[in-house]
């Protein structure tokens, strides 16, 4: 095989990353929108150390979970061509898959909860190509329609339009990214404008803004202290937690360039899921971000936590977030490494740790399985390296419990795990 070349294949299972895992005389080929059981023609990419890639030219035996979807390569559109509850199936095979082969763990079964697939983001981040903002094509630095994917309300879009018009008015301000962060309901929005690390933020002036924006910032790529260009570029949401003695709210207020979760229709769920994994006592939350868990937890009055992070944005956040919740909360701006090597905690019932994709590090692990929590909350958003450190926890002398799926970004491949572990 070589690139360019066509061939027939046999679609056998669905992989991480969203492609379909096929086989060509012994060779793997890892063929884009397709669906499992389905014959396709398919064009070979690339190839890299034995592995084919390859994208669908022509579907041969059509598989009946077959949509019409539009451009399924443009930026969260990956597996749009898929009926819906069967991408939650393929989620979960996915998910169940990688803890057989990495963690060689036996999974009980569990269910992918899903979300509504049109309007569910409310974090993005777009790129501006010659003065249009939208998605990426997968793989590509070429500009797509993020109106065509679904994903943003159409109120976003709007907002967007109207602050793709203000910077065409302003070229030298060489925006090349925004970041889009709204609150669950759609009434707040804030912009972050993102410029190369070898210009002034400062260079971009005061911008109209658009319906329900609540304000725009702007900074350098690789970080740095973000000026603020008009407004007050923060969002804020009201979510309602059940709890032992019935439903309480906590407020969270974040900037529009701190981390959160993007799905306004499982944030609820995904907060009651680890609240409800969480029993009172001493808590440890790692990579906290602005208090999502932590807060929650510190707000329902029968934990103690302490609460870690990084990011100096979020933290700013978290300490805010955790001023107006009340609770026992202790807060730490450190690396989850530095703070486990450098702080004597005293015993632990649950340790929550939320890492980014690429996991926890081994320090961070070793760290945390020093401190012999009687459970670990680990909520992950790969299932590679979920399964990777899951392996570590059961070494360490975990078993692994409950597991929780929720489809964060559905037509998507990523999937949002809850997994708990018990000494």
């Amino acid at each position: 095989m070589t690139a360019g070349d066509r061939l027939s294949v046999t679609i056998e299972k669905a992989v991480a990353g969203g492609r379909m895992l096929a086989r060509h005389e012994g060779a793997v080929v890892l063929v884009s929108g397709a669906i499992p059981g389905e014959a396709v023609e398919v064009e070979i990419e690339k190839l890299q150390r034995g592995t084919a890639w390859a994208r669908t030219t022509r579907v041969i035996d059509r598989a009946p979970d077959r949509i019409d979807a539009g451009d399924t390569a443009c930026g969260g559109n990956v597996l749009a061509h898929v009926r819906y509850e069967r991408q939650l199936t393929l989620k979960r095979d996915i998910l169940r898959d990688a803890f057989t082969r990495i963690a060689r763990l036996p999974v009980d079964d569990f269910l992918v909860e899903g979300s509504p697939t049109r309007g569910y983001r409310m974090r993005a981040r777009l790129h501006v190509v010659h003065g249009r903002i939208g998605f990426f094509r997968e793989g590509t630095h070429e500009w797509c329609d993020p109106a065509a994917t679904g994903q943003l309300l159409p109120e976003t879009l709007s907002a967007v339009t109207a602050l793709e018009a203000a910077l065409r008015a302003r070229p030298d301000a060489a925006v090349v990214d925004v970041e889009v962060a709204e609150n669950c309901p759609g009434d707040q929005r804030a912009f972050h404008l993102l410029v190369p690390d070898d210009r002034n933020p400062s260079r971009v002036g005061p911008l109209p803004a658009g319906a329900d924006v609540t304000g725009i910032s702007c900074g350098r790529t690789r970080g740095g202290r973000p000026r603020v260009v008009w407004g007050s570029p923060e969002v804020t949401d009201t979510i309602v937690v059940p709890g032992q003695t019935g439903e309480y709210a906590v407020s969270l207020t974040r900037q529009a360039h701190a981390f959160f979760q993007g799905n306004r229709y499982l944030l609820a769920p995904l907060v009651a899921a680890v609240a409800d994994a969480v029993p009172a006592g001493r808590v440890l939350d790692l990579y906290a971000g602005v208090g999502l868990f932590s807060v929650a937890l510190a707000k329902r009055g029968d934990t103690e936590v302490v609460a870690v992070e990084g990011d100096r944005t979020a933290a700013h956040d978290l300490k805010f977030n955790a001023s107006r919740a009340g609770g026992q909360m202790e807060m730490h701006h450190q690396t989850v490494e530095a703070f486990l090597a450098t702080r004597a905690v005293p015993s632990l019932d649950t340790v929550i740790v939320d890492p980014p994709r690429t996991g926890m590090t081994r320090e961070a692990l070793r760290g945390a399985i020093a401190l012999r929590a009687a459970r670990v909350a680990y909520l992950s958003c790969d299932v590679a390296t979920l399964a990777r450190d899951a392996r570590l926890l059961v070494d360490a002398g975990y078993r692994l419990g409950r597991m929780r799926a929720f489809d964060l970004f559905p037509n998507t491949a990523h999937i949002e795990t809850l997994a708990i572990f018990e000494r």
